[in-house]
């Protein structure tokens, strides 16, 4: 024990005498990890605004990192798509997003409001991108890019060159430049004129200018309207505000997934683009309207003049039926999850019960409950005042309906 306890004094004795020691000299430390610096960013993205409002590309480009070419390409590219579409950005450094890289460079979230010059009449979109951000030697920083992560808001205008195309109430942005991608912008400019045309047909009254963004592949798409990576991968089109508002009156764009929109025949290609139009015409990106009714419309106007018998347009939904039964109700959300599987049918479904509805009440009557659902009158009221129907009635010739298309005869007890 007496060994135990001189080891254990002559430990202490150690320890005194390194801390008090005289002769003792810390350490001097060591360079300093590399850290953000959001007043010389702010600088930069101010510098960024004047140059995307001015469409000036060497002011635009001259803000990249020496010696790196993609992001002065990128900055470049941005600058004319500003100027093409006219677009006066106002950005704002809000906070970092991450650490700080051993060559000092991160990546910030900015707050970004931007309009192209045909959304006349609307709100200016506001949303938060990611903006990359870099030292520079001689001091200040400099910007490396945008988007950051594979995740996030990336409008299309911002990620990368674009060619524009205008026609008579529509623009086309499609991602990409060159001799395709001007091709493809000139075939997506066609068919969107004949959307505006299509919808019109139903809804005089629409005249605003329709745009239709193509990103240029399906995760673009996603990044656009900032889904989930793979939210896209069944959807040929989706209609939505640019920054993704659910309230006030912010853009609302078609955005294209080439991935599946180039697979379509031409009158689906059509078809796809004349129902996101319809979802433009009718702000039901915004909407209440019960999905059935919303989805179901949409198709109506699309389908309206298409020369197909009802075995084709229906194809999906007859099967389905011929294999599973009648349904027992009218499509909900769930059933519209771009997740589920038969997301066609259900589709076809509802279009079934629009084309009911305008058999028996006339266009203009589909038209009317329609308005009048969106402007928050009651389903079932309305139903019964515009067509003399019940929600529980309308359901049963639905299911009538589809029971006679399938040739099964059966149709779900009450």
């Amino acid at each position: 024990m007496a060994g135990l306890a001189l080891a254990a004094a002559l430990v202490g004795v150690g320890a005194w005498a390194l801390l008090h020691d005289s002769s003792y000299v810390a350490l001097p430390p060591g360079p300093s990890a590399p850290q953000a610096e959001p007043a010389a960013a702010a600088v930069a993205l101010q510098d960024l605004g004047r140059a995307l409002t001015e469409g000036d590309a060497d002011a635009a480009a001259a803000l990249a990192p020496p010696g790196d070419s993609d992001a002065e390409d990128l900055l470049a590219a941005v600058a004319g798509n500003a100027e093409a579409l006219g677009i006066q950005p106002r950005l704002r450094y809000v906070d970092e997003t991450g650490g700080v890289g051993a060559d000092g460079r991160w990546s910030a979230a900015v707050d970004l409001t931007w309009r192209y010059a045909d959304d006349s009449g609307t709100e200016p979109a506001r949303a938060e991108v990611t903006v990359d951000f870099a030292p520079v030697d001689s001091g200040g920083v400099a910007v490396a890019g945008f988007g950051g992560a594979d995740t996030g808001r990336l409008p299309v205008w911002l990620s990368g060159p674009v060619v524009v195309r205008e026609g008579p109430g529509v623009l086309v942005v499609a991602a990409g430049d060159g001799t395709t991608v001007r091709a493809e912008a000139l075939r997506y400019l066609r068919l969107s004129e004949t959307a505006v045309r299509v919808v019109r047909r139903v809804l005089p009254g629409w005249h605003a200018r329709l745009v239709v963004e193509v990103p240029s592949s399906e995760a673009g798409v996603d990044r656009a309207i900032d889904a989930e990576p793979g939210h896209s991968a069944a959807i040929a089109a989706v209609t939505a505000p640019v920054d993704g508002s659910t309230t006030g009156d912010s853009p609302v764009h078609v955005f294209v997934n080439p991935e599946v929109f180039d697979m379509l025949r031409p009158t689906g290609a059509q078809v796809v683009l004349s129902h996101e139009a319809a979802h433009v015409a009718t702000d039901a990106a915004r909407s209440t309207v019960p999905p059935w009714l919303l989805e179901g419309f949409a198709d109506y106007v699309a389908l309206r003049d298409v020369d197909l018998p009802v075995t084709t347009s229906a194809a999906q939904i007859i099967r389905q039926v011929r294999r599973d039964g009648v349904p027992d109700a009218l499509p909900g959300a769930a059933e519209f999850d771009t997740a589920t599987t038969h997301l066609g049918a259900t589709y076809e479904s509802a279009w079934l019960a629009c084309v009911l509805l305008a058999e028996r009440g006339g266009e203009r009557g589909l038209v009317g409950l329609y308005d009048d659902v969106d402007a928050g009158r009651p389903l079932g009221a309305t139903l019964q005042r515009r067509f003399g129907l019940s929600e529980t009635a309308l359901t049963r010739l639905w299911q009538r309906r589809l029971a006679d298309l399938a040739g099964s005869g059966r149709v779900p007890a009450r």
